[in-house]
This record gives structure tokens, sequence and C-alpha cells, in this order.
């Protein structure tokens, strides 16, 4: 065998290790993946829903919603009667109580009185403590369909802060692991002497800071996630959510739910916040009118039966008593509840107000945040690179100086970031715009 062929062999042997060697490699690798593979990615409907099913706060307003029902059910209740046995002229001087009927309880010559008062309410106190605890129901689950409201916007815009931290970080990775790249180049042609040791220094250095802005655009995103662990009622957010879809994707789907209203077509009489002060409103008049009623005195009816053997006969009474309106003529709780109507109505049109500058506010960020981020993805964006890409080859070919790359890959860097801010922005107007409508279907109890 001569040394040539001896060569081939030790050649083909080695590729042969080198084979399997990364066949072993692969299969350990895909059973490490499979092990610490993430669960399935969280979307944003899915974070929605368990945010209504486990945020304490909306919990909260859900218990007030029971609350107001029970009170409901008391208003409907009537007074409860009031019975009572009396029984007087027991001896205690050791004489005999027997008479000549016996000496049972009913026969001794004890006076014996069993009484029924029964206390009636005029005046319509209780129609207006029903329409009050009725109004109360009304107002509660307003209050939690407003917290839903809210819950829901909180829950978008914690996902899109994730989403936005999450490309930043990706876009910085993506800028650093360029400039590594020009790096290797710069090596090259340190090496070949065509540019100075500052310079291939510069290249690394402004690769390293974009290193660490990506580590703490990570942090970012997942002091983002943590947040929206929160609002999910995860009882120990550690921030390890793993999310779908992307803030392109995100942006579009929220962007093309969204309803735009013209100023004629804007009704925000059934937002729930209108509606739980509007419900404010009613209650107060029922307390009002309830406060006024207890002006009138509630009479309380009194049937009873008398015995006393012998000598006297068994005996029915009737009667009637009621408090005189002599000194408290519930002045004091009238003057309370009219300041509380006072205060009610104008709840509503502060409620009213609010919605429409909402309203107002979202409609022109939308609109700003629709062009800005359609410029950024149509105009800028494209532009930002062609022009890196331009710069990057005549920095190669020695036609461009280090600073023109350094700048381009800056510029080019903060343009990406500044369009996924654009993004984050035109989603979060959209669904700040649904919310002020009151438009989420999903937010509706």
């Amino acid at each position: 065998m001569t040394f040539y062929q001896f060569e081939r062999r030790l050649v083909q042997l080695a590729r042969v290790i080198l084979g399997l060697g990364s066949v072993i490699v692969r299969l350990a690798y895909a059973e490490d993946a499979s092990t610490n593979a993430p669960g399935p990615s969280l979307q944003l409907a899915d974070a929605k829903r368990l945010a209504f099913e486990r945020n304490w706060d909306l919990l909260a307003a859900k218990a007030d919603v029971d609350i107001a029902t029970a009170q409901g059910l008391v208003s409907k209740e009537f007074p409860n009667p009031v019975v009572g046995l009396t029984v007087m002229k027991i001896p205690t001087d050791g004489q005999p109580s027997s008479t000549v009927l016996g000496n049972s309880f009913f026969h001794r010559s004890y006076d014996t009185i069993a009484s029924f008062n029964q206390l009636i309410e005029i005046g319509g106190k209780r129609t207006a403590r029903k329409t009050s605890a009725k109004a109360g129901v009304e107002g509660a689950t307003a209050r939690f369909a407003d917290a839903r409201r809210l819950l829901d916007l909180a829950v978008t815009r914690a996902y899109v802060a994730s989403l936005l931290a999450d490309e930043q970080a990706h876009v910085l990775h993506a800028s650093a692991e360029s400039l590594r790249r020009e790096a290797g180049i710069a090596e090259t042609r340190y090496k070949a002497g065509d540019i100075s040791r500052a310079d291939r220094d510069q290249i690394v250095i402004s690769a390293d800071r974009l290193e660490l802005d990506a580590s703490r655009a990570e942090s970012d995103a997942h002091a983002a996630r943590i947040q929206l662990e929160v609002l999910l009622g995860t009882p120990e957010a550690k921030g390890d959510l793993a999310l779908g879809g992307s803030l392109t994707e995100l942006t579009r789907e929220t962007m093309a739910r969204v309803r735009r209203p013209s100023s004629a077509s804007v009704d925000i009489a059934e937002r729930p916040d209108v509606r739980a002060a509007a419900a404010a409103v009613k209650k107060a008049d029922a307390d009002l009118r309830l406060q006024k009623a207890q002006r009138v005195p509630d009479p309380t009816f009194l049937v009873q039966y008398e015995r006393e053997p012998p000598d006297k006969n068994d005996t029915v009474g009737f009667g009637v008593s009621f408090p005189l309106p002599l000194w408290n003529w519930n002045r004091g709780n009238i003057a309370a509840a009219a300041a509380t109507r006072v205060q009610a109505e104008g709840h509503v049109r502060q409620a009213k107000a609010t919605a429409y500058a909402e309203i107002a506010t979202a409609q022109r960020e939308l609109d700003t945040a629709t062009e800005r981020s359609r410029r950024y993805s149509t105009q800028i964006v494209p532009n930002s690179a062609a022009i890196t890409e331009t710069v990057r080859f005549a920095y190669q070919k020695g036609g461009a100086s280090l600073l023109d790359l350094l700048t381009a890959e800056r510029n080019d860097n903060d343009v990406r970031l500044a369009a996924a801010t654009a993004e984050a922005d035109a989603a979060n107007a959209a669904a700040a715009l649904q919310a002020a409508l009151g438009d989420n279907p999903a937010a509706k109890p």
C-alpha cells in the first residue's frame, strides 16, 4: 500500500468518525430540546380569557355584584311580626293560685296575655327601597363590565409591551450580529494593513454596546411578561410566559377589528362607566324618596288575647301605635340624600365628558400612529436598509470609511426600533379606541 492510498483511507475514516459524531450530537440536542421545550405559546385571546377568569380586581368587582344582588333580596322582605306572651299576678307569698277550675297553668288565677304585633310600612318606603336596590344591582353590574373593559385594555397593552420588547431585543441582536461579521472583515483588512487597529476595535466596541442594549431589552421584555402575569392572576409571576404571534400580526388584527365612528355616530350611553353613573343617579333618586318617606310614621298593629280566671272572662284586644314626629323630621338624612343626588348627576356629566374625550384622543392617536407605522414599513425602513447595505458593501471594498459604516448601522438600528415602536403605538391606539367606544365583545360579562 502506497503512502497516497494510506492517506486516502485515513481521510475516509476521519469523515466517517466526524459523521457519526455529528449524528450523536444532533440526537442529543433533539432529546434536550424535547425535554426543555416550552409549553404552548399564549395568544392574546387566551390571555384575556385567563384574565377574565382569575384577575383579582375583577373577582372583587364580581363580589360587589353579588352583594348588590343580596341587597335586592333584602329590600323585598317585609318586617317580621313580634309575638309576645306575658304572665302576670303570680303569687310570691306562698298562697295557692289554684281556682275552682283546677290547678293547671290555664286554670290558675294568673293574668296571661298573648299578643301579636306587625309593623306596616307606609308612604312608599318599601317601593323606594326596592328601586334603590335594583339601581344598585344595575350599577354594580355596570362597574363589573367597566372593570372588564379596562382589564381588556390593560392586558392588550401589557401583551403589546412584551412583544415590543422582544422585537427590540431581536433588532439589537441582529444589528450586533451584523457588526460582528463586519468585525471579521475588519480583522482581515487590519492584517492586510488597510485599516488601523483603532478602527477594528471601534467596530467590536459598537457590537458589544448593541449586545448590552439587547440584554436590557430582554430584561424589559421579562418585566413586561411579569406585569402580564400579574394581570392574569398568576400566584407566582416569574415572567416565563411564551407569547405567540408577532407584533406586526397583532397590530394588523387589532386595527382590523376597530371601528372608526364619525362624530354623528358616537353613542356613549351604553359604555359601562356611563351606565354605572346613570344607575347611581337612579339609586340616589330612590334614596332621596326613601328619606322623605321616613318622615311618615309607620303604624304598628296589635292583636292580643287575655285570660285571667276565674272571675274575669277571656278577652281579645286590638290596638295601633306609631311614633309622633314632633322633634325629628329626618331633615339631616334628606339633605344628605339630596346632596348625594347632585353629586351623582355631576358624575354622569363627568363620565360622559371623559368618554367623549377618550374617544377623540384615541381616534387622533390611532390616525397618527397608523400613518407613522405605514410610512416606516413602506418607506423609511426599506430605504434605510438599502442605504446601510450600500455603505456596508462600499466599506468592504474600501470605498467608505468606518465612520460612514457605523453611522449607517446606527441609523438603521434606530429606524427599525422606531418602526417597532410605531407598530406598538398603533396596536395600543386601536385597543384604546375600541375600549373607549365600549365595542369590545370580549369585555362584556
